[in-house]
């Protein structure tokens, strides 16, 4: 979901993730219903960092593993970092950590521009 970063903190009701495996799951659902990659995650907190993940497929030899892929945001919405994880790595990252201490919440999707 392509959200601007600056309207997920206050304006949009965000929704808890509840397990690990909601990630994956929840990334796909705004993917199929939007028909746009990736999908907006905030860490609550004093900072409310804001990622988007996108679940890469299966590639050709050479390329990136299937797995997610974790995009920090700035403010306004850039790509401040971008990480190609495996599974294994991802469930070590702190979005990971964030849901199991019950900080880690994603925007509804929405499906009309």
């Amino acid at each position: 979901m392509h959200t601007d970063a600056r309207l997920v903190p206050g304006r949009v009701r965000l929704l808890s993730v509840q397990a690990p495996e909601d990630i994956e799951y929840l990334v796909k659902e705004s993917e199929v219903l939007t028909g746009r990659s990736g999908r907006t995650f905030v860490i609550a907190g004093a900072d409310r960092l804001v990622y988007r993940v996108h679940w890469q497929p299966l590639t050709e030899p050479g390329g990136h593993a299937a797995g997610p892929v974790v995009e920090r945001l700035g403010h306004h919405g850039e790509v401040l970092s971008r990480q190609h994880l495996q599974l294994w790595e991802f469930l070590e990252h702190s979005l990971v950590e964030a849901q199991a201490a019950g900080q880690l919440f994603t925007p509804p999707v929405r499906t009309t521009p």
